[in-house]
């Protein structure tokens, strides 16, 4: 049986965390001296208040949290956080309709990046702006884990809530209490973006800019102060800044931690998904380049710069550019897709089918090679030296068809819609991988916006389903689930 009023409770915390980051927002439009600082004074006291209705609701309740609560907790989470998020664009009149509010918010917190609005320079304030990228920070590392980090008390079941929102199949510890996982990986988060905002900064970009990049950049989200991106500052330090920041934003943070904090560099040389990561970054940065200096006249600075900032901006699923990438070769386009399926390493703030999975992959792949000359031999997939469950491998294939699965599904249902196949599927992709593409790249009347609302509403639904990676969606639509055993 569910445990409602355990749902309630912690939905009703979540929504009061929620109004706090709204509230912050308040005062930037007081800062600024914009009108907005009333639309979100509203949206603050509406949150709130929905939060303290929900805590009563579940005052009573008790803190047995089955798998199945936990799937609902993280899920609704989600949803009820887009919901109430997409209020300080409603009261504004930034967006009028409730579709186009939804998605932007939902787009924010998954991460994705994908965005109706279309100049957000000349109509969008500061508060609505930071607000923006504030959400997307938030939803980085996970909601609930970002909870679990700060206020651990508030989530009850801790363990079961981090193993609905987290992401790739394999997870490491650092310590045996989650709360403790959960606030070293933080820090490695928080000095990330304090370091990638002190170095914006001090390579020319405003504090109100630095402040805004540095958490879209470190999580690797997308949402852009700037009609053209990155790419307004027409600066190659600040490409070379924001490189290497999404490129350290893509690594597991675990790793990270234990490189940096615990100075045990060899866990960063030496493990495998890292390598992989690495690979394919630098393969499909080559091939990029060549492409841009024999086709499109680059210098090889200007080619293995913007090429090496896209590879890593579609891998980490950041989605944020420094060129004219409509410009390019198509086969450049076919690469990107390819990366941006990839994705980068579990663990971190980027989307995507994760590195990890795909080199499990190759390894399941090289060892049905094998097997076919050696039919008795004893073939293991191996990861960081240490050989991968039989039930880990089940889940990867199951996992690898649901993900093409729904990609089509969808793909699909759009071009029934009336959306041609190419775009419905860069769309699924771009939304499922939560990497927002800007679709004017695709053709210049080609929007976000200009998408019917029933598309919208089955982006969002990709976006939610691509950053709580599938199953943790999929499975509430299962008749097996609401069965009481």
């Amino acid at each position: 049986m569910i445990n409602s009023r355990l749902i309630y409770k912690i939905l009703g915390s979540l929504l009061l965390l929620e109004a706090v980051f709204m509230s912050w927002c308040v005062v930037m439009a007081f800062c600024y001296g914009e009108k907005d600082a009333f639309p979100f004074l509203i949206s603050t006291v509406v949150t709130m208040a929905a939060g303290i209705l929900l805590k009563y609701w579940g005052k009573d309740a008790t803190n047995n949290m089955t798998r199945r609560d936990a799937y609902l907790v993280v899920t609704f989470t989600w949803l009820v956080f887009s919901v109430f998020g997409s209020i300080p664009y409603l009261l504004s009149g930034i967006l009028s309709n409730p579709t186009d509010a939804f998605f932007e918010t939902m787009s924010g917190f998954t991460t994705t990046g994908a965005s109706v609005i279309n100049d957000v320079e000349s109509s969008l304030s500061h508060a609505i702006l930071f607000w923006r990228s504030l959400s997307q920070w938030v939803g980085g590392l996970g909601i609930v884990f970002f909870t679990i980090a700060v206020l651990p008390s508030m989530v009850g079941g801790s363990m079961k809530v981090f193993s609905a929102e987290a992401t790739g199949p394999i997870r490491a510890k650092m310590h045996p209490r989650l709360s403790t996982n959960a606030k070293w990986i933080w820090t490695v988060y928080l000095v990330l973006t304090l370091a990638c905002g002190l170095a914006f900064f001090l390579a020319g970009m405003d504090v109100f800019s630095s402040i805004n990049y540095a958490m879209t950049t470190t999580a690797t989200g997308g949402f852009s102060i700037h009609n053209d991106s990155i790419g307004h500052f027409n600066s190659p330090l600040i490409d070379y800044i924001g490189i290497g920041f999404q490129f350290l934003a893509g690594i597991n943070f675990t790793v990270i931690y234990m490189s940096i904090f615990k100075a045990k560099f060899k866990q960063l040389l030496h493990n495998s998904e890292v390598k992989f990561y690495v690979l394919i970054v630098v393969v499909a940065t080559l091939w990029i380049g060549a492409l841009l200096i024999m086709r499109n006249g680059y210098d090889i600075e200007q080619a293995l710069r913007s090429s090496l900032f896209q590879v890593v901006s579609f891998m980490t699923t950041t989605g944020i550019f420094c060129d004219d990438v409509g410009a390019w070769p198509h086969l450049t386009w076919l690469i990107l897709a390819a990366v941006m399926f990839i994705g980068a390493c579990a663990g971190s703030t980027s989307g995507g089918f994760k590195s990890i999975r795909a080199l499990m992959i190759f390894r399941v792949m090289q060892n049905e090679l094998l097997r076919i000359l050696h039919p008795r031999a004893v073939l293991p997939v191996k990861i960081n030296g240490q050989n991968v469950p039989t039930t880990q491998i089940n889940n990867l294939l199951a996992f690898l068809a649901i993900y093409v699965l729904t990609c089509f599904a969808t793909m699909a249902l759009m071009v029934g819609i009336g959306l041609d196949g190419a775009n419905s599927m860069i769309i699924s992709l771009s939304c499922i991988s939560n990497v927002g593409l800007p679709l004017d790249v695709i053709g210049p009347d080609f929007t976000w916006s200009a998408m019917p609302g029933i598309i919208k509403w089955i982006c969002s639904l990709l976006m939610l389903m691509g950053r709580l990676e599938i199953f943790s969606v999929i499975v509430l639509f299962t008749r097996a689930f609401w069965k009481d055993n």
